[in-house]
Parts: structure tokens; sequence; C-alpha cells
């Protein structure tokens, strides 16, 4: 029985060709910035955003937990939304290990943060609160893409208070894909972006922190004393490079699945899914006044995973095909006949 994983982009598994680049990749330590396979990718990412400089790490919590410790110290604090990866699914890093205070607000339905709600959760300077020093925003939030023109709002916000402004953008592509824009036009309004190669893009492992030359050296330091210093990591930066040659305009596909997929759902009358609101590759589904446990197992044992209780998100990535999205649908299909 194939497997159709729908549990999120981070489960494909590596291709051929990036199987082919990591057993052959020329390899160096990495800690003496010796690994040229690693430089090379740096480079090559930091030339697709637009940025002096590009980091190689393990994931995306430890790229996002670098931006919050080379931007802000001891005491600071960061403004992010409240179901922001960087606040809410991290582990608490920034304050665990940084010291650095979190101010969630509510994200707008669209995954903006509200400029003007931002403004209010600026603390004063007195001593008696943490300086506020970063604004995080996520591209994408819940799938959906942020606006070109929010983006340069948010960017010269921030100039005006005297605030960094970092982007999780871990599926940062996608929202290049969708808008139809390099990758650069989102990054050119950040001070760093975090990308995953590890998600859409369908390298096994790792991300980049981009920003300038200074922010990157910064956090070089913390991702050595965070224990993420790699040796031969070429092996995997191999990956890494096939992914961002190779895999980027290909995403179109996964956002017209998901696309698909939500046309299709849509169709049954036991659940509510809005496919006006599938942007990208992840569609959200409830069902309709019950538990959706059932379902995830019926689905299971046809092959098909799926995760989120109640609502559902499916998501669409490289090891998902145009017939695989019928499958799914049929099962859904049959499980509610």
């Amino acid at each position: 029985m194939r497997q159709i994983d729908l549990r999120s982009d981070t489960v494909t598994q590596p291709t051929r060709a990036m199987r082919a680049a990591m057993a052959e990749a020329a390899v160096g330590d990495d800690v003496y910035g010796e690994d040229p396979t690693v430089n090379r990718l740096e480079s090559m990412a930091a030339a697709m955003l637009g940025m002096e400089a590009a980091l190689f790490v393990a994931s995306g919590t430890q790229s996002n937990l670098l931006a919050l410790m080379s931007h802000c110290g001891r005491g600071d604090e960061y403004i992010a939304g409240q179901e922001a990866h960087c606040y809410k699914c991290e582990g608490g890093g920034a304050a665990v290990l940084g010291s650095i205070q979190p101010q969630p607000i509510d994200f707008e339905p669209d995954g903006t943060l509200d400029l003007g709600k931002v403004a209010r959760a600026i603390k004063p300077s007195d001593h008696h609160f943490a300086r506020t020093r970063l604004l995080c925003l996520e591209n994408t939030q819940w799938g959906m893409v942020l606006p070109l023109d929010y983006l340069a709002e948010a960017r010269a916000f921030t100039l005006e208070r005297e605030l960094a402004l970092h982007l999780d953008g871990a599926r940062i592509f996608n929202a290049a894909v969708k808008q139809g824009v390099e990758v650069a036009e989102i990054a050119r309004h950040f001070d760093s972006v975090s990308v995953c190669l590890s998600k859409g893009l369908g390298a096994p492992v790792g991300s980049l922190l981009c920003g300038s030359s200074h922010l990157v050296e910064i956090a070089r330091r913390w991702r050595k004393v965070l224990g993420g210093g790699m040796r031969q990591a070429g092996v995997l930066a191999a990956a890494g490079i096939v992914a961002l040659s190779g895999h980027v305009e290909r995403l179109a596909e996964d956002h017209d699945n998901a696309r698909q997929l939500a046309l299709g759902l849509s169709q049954i009358k036991e659940l509510q899914v809005d496919p006006a609101r599938v942007q990208t590759n992840m569609v959200f589904v409830r069902v309709a006044g019950k538990d959706a446990a059932p379902l995830a197992g019926f689905l299971e044992e046809r092959g098909i995973m799926i995760f989120g209780q109640p609502t559902l998100r499916l998501v669409t990535h490289l090891d998902v095909s145009a017939d695989d999205v019928d499958t799914v649908i049929k099962a859904f299909r049959d499980y509610f006949s």
C-alpha cells in the first residue's frame, strides 16, 4: 500500500539527485569554515535572498533562536504572533536560553500583525520594562502569504521605532512562488530571514539564517555555543543545494494540489473547508460537529496520514501527487458514506 503522508511537508524523502549529491559532496571542517559545499550553499542562499551572508544550521528552530539571540540581549523583548512558531512551538528557547522576553499579540485573519497593536505593545523607555528590540513576522502563516505592501509598511514601521525586523520564512519560497516574485523581493524588507530547506524544498535536514555579514557572524558564535557547530556538514548541505537549484519552481505543483484537495473536500457536506483561503500548500478542514479521531483512524488504515484536532491541517509536498490527491478525496468520501 502506498502511503500518502499529509501531516507536514517535513516528511519528504530525499530525492535520488539529493542522495547522489550527498554521496559525492566535497567536504571539510565547517567549524573552521573549510567545508566547500557548506560555503557554496551559504553563498547561494545569500545571493538568492539579496543578503550579505547566510549561515547553515541544523533546523528552523535553531535558525530562529540564533536570530533572536543575535538581535536581542539579556532582558530585551521581541514581539511576535500568538500562534507564531518562534513563540509557541520552539520550546521557549528565547526565554530559556537567551533570557529574552516574548510579547505575543494575536494574528489578524490574513496572517499579518496589526501594526497599531504592535505599536501599543512596544515598551516605553523605562527601567521597569524589558527593552523592545525586535518584531518577528512569519511567511507563510497558516499557509497564507503576507502581502508585499504590508511588508513595506512593516519595514517603515520598524525603522521609525528603531526595531529590527526578523522573518520566520520557513516557507518563504512558497510565498514567492505564489506571488510570482523573486524571493529577494520579500527578503529585502527584513534584517534577517530564516529559511527551511527541509519543508517544501524537500531537503532531509537544515535551515539557513540570512542577514548582514555582521549579524551572521554573531549568529555563528551563538551556533557554536548552542552546540550547532557541525564538522563535515557538506554531506547535508549538498541536498540543500539541490533543493535551492531545482525545487523552487515546482512548489507551484504543491499549491495546485492543495487547491484541488480543498475543492474536492469542500463538496463533502460533513466537512468545513474554504478553498478561497488555500493560497499555498496547506488545507485546513473541520469535521462538522464530530471528533476527527475516528476519521484519522479510518484514513490511516488506507495509508493516509493526517494531523490536527479539532482542525485538520493537510499539507501537500514533493511526495504527494495529483493522483494521491484524488485518492485522498475518495477516501474522505468513503468515510462519510
